[in-house]
């Protein structure tokens, strides 16, 4: 499937992920799947199907994140690699990952397949803070989920 359709379906999911999602999510997540003939993006383009600013766009290639190709005119053209490293970049980012270590992960993936321990540590750290993150988030839903059961018997003053 075709990188601009797997990131809509990604990105237009709403609620719990269904088998779908998460299929798209692994496709697009595994660079054997990249269509070589796909039309480059320009930023403004790339910035809109992903979901972040142009200005999100620059400073992930500023900080070394990720590299576009530029046409002859100099302008930007994001890859469909390119767009799935930026869709590995949100998730991470989202997850709370630190811009730290995802440069420290992206060096790592550059360097080649000789760094995937350390790769494989990097993500399994990152599993952790996520899975903690989520039964704080548990506890927080439960949390606002009693309060709205309690004011359900009371009206507000």
């Amino acid at each position: 499937m075709a990188t601009e359709d797997l990131i809509e379906r990604i990105l237009a999911a709403d609620e719990e992920p269904s088998a779908s999602v998460i299929d798209a999510l692994h496709e697009i997540l595994d660079d054997t799947t990249i269509e070589t003939s796909a039309t480059p993006k320009s930023v403004a383009e790339a910035a809109r199907l992903i979901g972040l600013s142009p200005h999100t766009l620059r400073y992930y290639e500023q900080e070394g994140l990720l590299r576009p190709a530029r046409n002859a005119s100099g302008y930007r053209e994001y890859s469909a690699f390119d767009l799935r490293r930026l869709i590995f970049l949100t998730r991470m980012r989202l997850s709370g990952m630190t811009m730290q270590d995802l440069k420290r992960y992206i060096a790592l993936v550059e360097h080649g397949p000789s760094t995937i321990s350390e790769r494989r540590r990097i993500m399994l750290d990152q599993r952790d803070r996520i899975v903690r993150q989520i039964r704080e988030l548990t506890l927080a839903l439960e949390t606002t989920e009693y309060k709205i059961r309690v004011y359900d018997g009371h009206p507000e003053g």
